[in-house]
C-alpha cells in the first residue's frame, strides 16, 4: 500500500508541477490534465495555475501520508521477538 501511495503521489505532484510550468511558460503541452478540466468545469476557467498548484500540493500530501504509514509501523513491525 505504501508503494502504491508513493507512486500515485509522485505522479500527481509531477502532473501538478508540469501544469504550473506549462501555464507560466508554455512548455509540456502533453500534460493536459488541468487544461481539460478547466475547459469543462466552469468554476476552474481562468484559474489554471491555481488548479495546478492545488494538484501538486495534493500529490505532496499523498507522499506525506505514505511516509507517515512507514513511521507508524515503526522499526519493530517486522514481527520479530523483542528481548
Amino acid at each position: 500500500m505504501k508503494k502504491i501511495l508513493e507512486v500515485v503521489g509522485t505522479l500527481v505532484m509531477v502532473v501538478g508541477a508540469c501544469g504550473v510550468v506549462r501555464e507560466l511558460t508554455g512548455w509540456f503541452p502533453f500534460m493536459g490534465l488541468t487544461r481539460y478540466l478547466t475547459e469543462n468545469v466552469a468554476m476552474l476557467h481562468g484559474r489554471e495555475v491555481f488548479a495546478n498548484i492545488v494538484i501538486a500540493v495534493a500529490g505532496f500530501g499523498i507522499l506525506m501520508i505514505s511516509d507517515r504509514m512507514r513511521s507508524v509501523q515503526g522499526p519493530g513491525f517486522s514481527g520479530g521477538a523483542h528481548g
